[in-house]
Formats: C-alpha cells, sequence, structure tokens
C-alpha cells in the first residue's frame, strides 16, 4: 500500500475540498483552526501550492505552503519584499495510519523542489517544541535549523493539542546539508558519539517515576554543543498527567530562551538509550561554529 502513494498539485474544488476533510482528524470542525477550500483555491493559483498525497484515489496527506516575506515595514533600513522572499509552510497533514511511510518527508521534498523552482532559498515553517516525531523529521530528516524561540505565538490559547509556543524552523533548501538529506545520506552524529565529545545535557531528565520529570537547567554552557532533552512521548503526559506537562512545558521554554540567548542554534535531534532509558534531545551548535545560513 505504501509503495503506491503519489504526491501532487492540487488545482480544483473537490481536491480543495478533500484538503479540508483531512484536516478535521486533527481539528474538527472548528472552522478557525481549518484553512478553508477558498483559501486552498487562492493559495494554489496564485504562487502558492497545495500538495496531496493519494493512495488511490484515498487522499492521505497534505502539505500548504504559500510566499511571504519576513521584512519588518516599520523598519527605516527595510529592504524590498522580494529580498528577502521565502515560503511559509503553513500546514501539513498526515493520516495516522499512514505515519512512518515516510509521506512527510517525501510531501517536503516536493515542496522543496518548487521553492527552487521558484527561485526561493528558505521554506518556514513552526512547530511545537515537545513533539519528538516532529522535531525528528524536521531537524534530523530534512536538514533544518531553529533560531527562534516564539512564546504564546498563537496568542494565549489553550485547549487540546494546541500549545501557544513554537520553534521556528529554517530550511534552506540549498545548503549542503539539505542537500545531502534530500539524496537520503548525512554524516550527523549518534547521541552516543554526541556525549563522548563532551556535549552537556543541559537539562537532564528524571526518570525515578512512572513518567519522566524534567530538572532544574544548569547554566548555559561554555562549549561547542549541548543537548536539551524532551521527552519521547509528550501527548503519554499530556494524557496521563496535565499538571507535569504544563512543567514540562514551562520548563522548556526557559531553557530555549536562556540556550538561544547564548548563542546556540538547534542544527540536530538525537535519540538513543542513555542511563537505560531510550531518550530523545535536541542538539544545539555555538552559533559562532556554525556554517548553518545559506551560501
Amino acid at each position: 500500500m505504501m509503495d503506491n502513494i503519489e504526491i501532487r498539485r492540487l488545482r480544483t474544488v473537490p481536491e480543495f475540498e478533500l484538503a479540508v476533510e483531512l484536516q478535521k482528524i486533527y481539528w474538527g470542525d472548528d472552522g478557525e483552526a481549518l484553512v478553508p477550500m477558498h483559501m486552498l483555491h487562492s493559495l494554489s493559483n496564485h504562487g502558492g501550492h497545495v500538495l496531496g498525497a493519494f493512495d488511490g484515489d484515498k487522499i492521505v496527506g497534505i502539505l500548504v505552503g504559500f510566499i511571504g516575506t519576513d521584512i519588518d515595514y516599520e523598519h527605516p533600513d527595510a529592504r524590498p519584499a522580494m529580498a528577502n522572499l521565502l515560503i511559509m509552510s503553513k500546514r501539513m497533514v498526515v493520516l495516522p495510519e499512514y505515519r512512518g511511510a515516510n509521506i512527510g518527508f517525501r510531501l517536503k521534498m516536493v515542496q522543496r523542489d518548487v521553492a527552487i523552482k521558484q527561485g526561493i532559498r528558505l521554506v518556514t515553517w513552526t512547530f511545537d517544541p515537545m513533539l519528538s516525531p516532529n522535531a525528528h523529521l524536521n531537524i534530523r530528516k530534512l536538514g533544518a535549523i531553529v533560531q527562534q524561540y516564539k512564546q504564546d505565538y498563537f496568542g494565549n490559547t489553550s485547549g487540546q493539542n494546541l500549545s501557544a509556543d513554537r520553534l521556528v524552523v529554517d530550511w534552506w533548501v540549498t545548503h549542503q546539508r539539505v542537500k545531502e538529506r534530500a539524496k537520503g545520506s548525512t554524516s550527523d552524529l549518534s547521541l552516543e558519539q554526541y556525549l563522548e565529545v563532551s556535549a552537556p545535557i543541559v537539562n537532564r531528565g528524571e526518570f525515578s517515576g512512572a513518567l519522566p520529570k524534567p530538572r532544574s537547567m544548569t547554566d548555559v554552557p561554555q562549549s561547542t554543543f549541548a543537548l536539551i532533552e524532551i521527552p519521547k512521548n509528550f501527548r503519554e503526559i499530556e494524557t496521563q498527567d496535565s499538571t507535569l506537562a504544563q512543567v514540562w512545558r514551562d520548563h522548556i521554554r526557559e531553557v530555549f530562551v536562556k540556550m538561544f540567548k547564548g548563542g546556540y542554534i538547534v542544527t540536530d535531534f538525537v535519540r538513543g538509550e542513555y542511563e537505560g532509558f531510550d531518550r530523545t534531545f535536541y542538539l544545539l551548535s555555538h552559533d559562532s561554529e556554525q556554517d548553518h545560513r545559506q551560501n
């Protein structure tokens, strides 16, 4: 079944209606949370794109993006918008039963092709910093980096499956590290190897109970690399202990804000056994040591 997945651009009203229905598996009928059919139609026909993954006639994934800019128009030295064009990747959804089939990666690779054909080097989006599968795809598999943590990005909201804080992804689609990921090759180190080069864990988790708990953050290190731990299965914590889930969120906010202020950026995401438990970590590199920008 998974070998026959076709990725193509959606262009017709019936296809856009399918894309709206697919979004409802996560957001229900909340019209405010959905990208509506008329907006998908406008984006697709005016420089943006709506990509669909199909298993036969069944739509199993979508990816929505549009051309934008990060220009601050109020800044006195702001350059013309065209000097800072980017693609904002707004929405990606894959049916739960099709997760693990590389569909998200394939959708992003087609989006990369779209960006390159349009002469745009940067694709950006946001994601929940607590979700390890998203971090693995965005950072490890796609080769993106993260330099910004946005607090209350969507306002002071609350509700199931919705956190206001976001990491901002920078995906430089023609950078060498991204080219390597597109070809399926990578020379990234494992968790064990990062630890061997003395990458400190700045917020080592506590695994004495049924669910992992965060410990206080150490001082911002003076090292080339550092590791930030998040729970491997945060959704499980949300389900079983909402108070602990909020403690983790507040903790991770503090850690990322301090590390970014200390000159670090996210360049990798690793998973491995440590102290007898299967654990997940963001790998941060000091900005002065990195050639992370587009060249």
